[in-house]
């Protein structure tokens, strides 16, 4: 599936749903803005996260009393009403990509169709990996290799100490060719074919993938691919995709 299709398909669920509800024609006002570190993570124990490290920000939208975020690299600030964001360019334009994921998110979370559409804070990414460990033993007991997309230190030093092998993938090159918790972190794109086409028997794939387009690389390869995060939230919901995530529990 092409970035075009997946995001043209993905705005046309949502609008059908917005249908349903009856909301797709309210003026709604919507307001979008990056979160600080301490706002979107809380204080951990860990300071590599993405987050954290500046690498890339996580944006908030706000939808009547309803908020969804979205992690991306393009952040910017948006106030304006609903039918503006639906007409935002999200095949081309990251900064309109990354709202559009926002609102929906948030708005998906208000009508109660989706849940972990905020990050987990302070101790909550430590209980995720735990929480995810346990879901991966209970619902995949034949698997043995991992293939970890996108940087994420507590589920990354998780996986490290389990029975799981795994490996990891990263588009930043800050990251690229480090040992992180005894794992090196290889090229999300020269490695994509070894490390997820030959390598793995699941892929755990942040939602993040979502922002940057790269998504469409894990979408129907033949391959087991549960997403992570907040950021793809309302999205696997309306794209039919597994997802698993306990922010829900921790934010």
């Amino acid at each position: 599936m092409t970035a075009e299709k997946f995001f043209e398909e993905l705005r046309r669920r949502f609008i059908a749903v917005l249908d349903e509800h009856d909301i797709g024609d309210e003026p709604v006002q919507i307001t979008c803005r990056s979160l600080t570190p301490e706002e979107a993570i809380g204080k951990t124990k860990r300071q590599d996260f993405p987050i954290i490290t500046g690498d890339d920000v996580m944006i908030q939208a706000q939808f009547r009393d309803s908020f969804g975020q979205a992690f991306t690299d393009a952040p910017t600030a948006f106030e304006g009403t609903l039918s503006e964001v639906l007409d935002m360019d999200i095949v081309n334009d990251a900064h309109g990509r990354g709202l559009f994921i926002a609102v929906m998110n948030a708005v998906m979370g208000y009508l109660g169709l989706c849940r972990g559409n905020v990050h987990c804070r302070t101790e909550g990414p430590e209980y995720c990996a735990q929480d995810m460990l346990g879901f991966l033993r209970r619902e995949y007991p034949d698997v043995e290799r991992i293939a970890l997309i996108g940087y994420q230190p507590a589920l990354l030093d998780m996986l490290s100490h389990s029975e799981y092998d795994v490996r990891v993938l990263d588009l930043n090159p800050k990251n690229v060719g480090e040992v992180r918790y005894g794992v090196k972190v290889e090229g999300g794109i020269k490695d994509y074919d070894e490390v997820v086409m030959d390598y793995a028997d699941l892929v755990l794939c942040t939602g993040s993938t979502a922002c940057n387009g790269s998504i469409v690389n894990f979408i129907d390869i033949g391959k087991e691919v549960v997403f992570y995060g907040t950021t793809f939230s309302g999205g696997a919901v309306l794209m039919d995709q597994k997802r698993s995530c306990f922010a829900h529990l921790y934010a």
